[in-house]
């Protein structure tokens, strides 16, 4: 594939400016490769005995891991995979998909982690736009990528993990066992502009369509010599594990860069469950753990979950949604822990914002900024707002919003980069106010916020109020139209085992929220449903819940 097109990235003018204020980030150098900084360098350590990839029963060394990249990549430097080529990776979090995300990285190729959960449509889109030459696809996912590919002209190379290998190779698919196995163990890294293209990480759509976000290959020195030295506090004796794939940036920072600078051990888990978090905390021994908000709910509902050995946690994290007072809380009481709260995105790579930042959690704040990074509060015209005020919530740092081919489908992206960036800041996209004691406070997305009678109501906040009914397991807040006030406030309820959807205990549901928010506040209506539209994270999809009232 030729060189990446000017065009497929952003002007100039229109990105964000990069502020590198840390020493930790003076020293690198203007060629880089982030496989070789976070994995090579760890094994010059002398920590190539040390547990590098932990997955069910299987434990895989940092020798073992970078003999097994190293393989790969030669792998796919004989398939004719060259520098700048984009290869896809269709695969929950295990192992081949950490190998894979090195190995194109070390031989200068782009690596492009797919959402185990993307309709053949999503993939479709997404494998054009990123024009993949090559793709590792864990065999339960093979079917849908069979249905895109004829539909996708770049892709020349289907490479299967797991599954039955012989049944793969006659259909004409190359097998990733047969790969790394034949592969040559010595691989020089590819070193590439600092500021060059290293991996393109896709939303997680919960405002439409995935949207490709690109990053440099300093990025990932950038996320663990800011956050993950400075935050989590990493060391080799760590075990970091969480739920999240690697498809989005909260699961690709988690286990695919971050631990490996520091010589730190990952914990692998392809699909959550509340009760299969708590076991792989305890059988892995996880030190530090990155989980959503929602999954922690999900964790609290678990009858039994004091059966579970603890007590190697030093560190719970979370964030891509808000956590709430009370779920800080109830965890606190029921587990003795605190939850340090974050906020990042992914086109900022990774979280900006957290407690972590002074370890001293402060229930319904996301935390300060992280130290690298600055962050205010604007009004619309971009004027800094006092503590306390709601506005725009703006950042910059060391990494920065930077769209992948803004100028397909009409330059949507291309208008979006406009809209994102602010006299060099990154507009997050989010209402938010700050403290005295620069703590931040999320509101609401600003696609989310609801506008009633010339007040901005949270819809997260009034989530939080109907979450305490005691009937109520899940709940998902939304303006809907309204000739008179402008938007009306709709609660969509999923109710706990033995609850009956009536008029009146909704009504109920409602009166209950007047301990909690203002009148204007209160939902004037409540809706049953048996679930709620989430993303694999468990990101909140309010724009499906609008198509329930269409």
């Amino acid at each position: 594939m030729a060189p990446i097109p000017p065009e497929y990235l952003p002007p100039r003018e229109l990105w964000p400016t990069r502020v590198y204020t840390l020493p930790e980030y003076a020293g690198y150098p203007p060629r880089m490769n982030s496989t070789e900084e976070l994995l090579d360098r760890t094994l010059e350590a002398g920590r190539g005995d040390r547990p590098a990839l932990l997955y069910e029963e299987v434990r895989i060394t940092y020798a073992q891991l970078a003999e097994r990249v190293n393989r790969f990549g030669n792998a796919l430097k004989a398939l004719g995979v060259r520098e700048e080529d984009r290869v896809a990776i269709q695969c929950p979090s295990i192992p081949p998909a950490i190998v894979a995300n090195f190995a194109v990285i070390k031989i200068g190729g782009i690596s492009v982690p797919t959402s185990p959960l993307f309709s053949t449509a999503e993939l479709e889109k997404v494998f054009n736009n990123a024009e993949v030459v090559a793709v590792l696809v864990a065999a339960p996912m093979l079917e849908t990528v069979e249905k895109a590919r004829s539909r996708v002209p770049t892709l020349r190379h289907v490479i299967v993990v797991g599954g039955n290998a012989e049944e793969h190779r006659q259909k004409g698919y190359l097998v990733y066992e047969d790969l790394v196995k034949d592969g040559g163990t010595e691989l020089p890294p590819v070193r590439r502009a600092r500021d060059a293209i290293s991996v393109l990480l896709y939303t997680s759509g919960t405002t439409g369509t995935p949207k490709g976000t690109a990053h440099f290959m300093e990025e990932a020195l950038v996320v663990s010599d800011g956050f993950g030295k400075l935050c989590w506090r990493l060391s080799e004796r760590d075990v970091v594990g969480g739920p999240a794939p690697i498809s989005l940036a909260a699961g690709y920072s988690t286990v695919a860069v971050i631990p490996y600078r520091f010589g730190a051990a990952v914990s692998l888990l392809p699909r959550f469950t509340p009760e299969g978090m708590f076991e792989t905390i305890q059988k892995h021994r996880i030190t530090v753990c990155s989980i959503l908000p929602t999954a922690y709910r999900k964790m609290l509902q678990v009858p039994d979950a004091g059966k579970y050995d603890l007590s190697s946690l030093r560190l719970l994290t979370g964030g891509g949604e808000s956590l709430t007072a009370q779920t800080y809380f109830d965890w606190k009481q029921k587990f003795g822990m605190e939850i340090f709260e974050g906020l990042g995105t992914t086109e900022m790579m990774f979280v900006f914002i957290s407690n972590t930042v002074d370890l001293r959690a402060k229930p319904g704040s996301c935390g300060k900024a992280v130290p690298g990074y600055e962050v205010m509060v604007v009004d619309d015209e971009g004027r800094r707002l006092n503590p306390g005020e709601i506005g725009h919530l703006i950042a910059r740092g060391p990494t920065g919003t930077l769209y992948w081919r803004p100028h397909e489908d009409g330059g949507e992206l291309l208008h979006k980069q406009q809209a994102s960036v602010r006299d060099g800041w990154n507009t997050v996209g989010d209402y938010a106010y700050l403290d005295e004691g620069e703590h931040v406070f999320f509101v609401s997305r600003e696609d989310d916020i609801i506008k009633s009678s010339g007040y901005r109501i949270g819809p997260e906040e009034v989530e939080q109020a109907v979450l305490k009914h005691p009937a109520v397991a899940d709940a998902g807040v939304i303006g809907v139209p309204d000739p008179v006030r402008g938007q009306n406030v709709v609660a969509f309820v999923v109710l706990r085992p033995g609850a009956a959807a009536a008029e009146a205990l909704g009504q109920g549901i409602i009166e209950s929220c007047r301990e909690s928010v203002a009148v204007y506040k209160l939902p004037r209506e409540v809706r049953f449903v048996k679930e709620l539209p989430r993303t694999v994270t468990g990101k909140l999809l309010r724009r499906e819940l609008r198509k329930l009232l269409a």
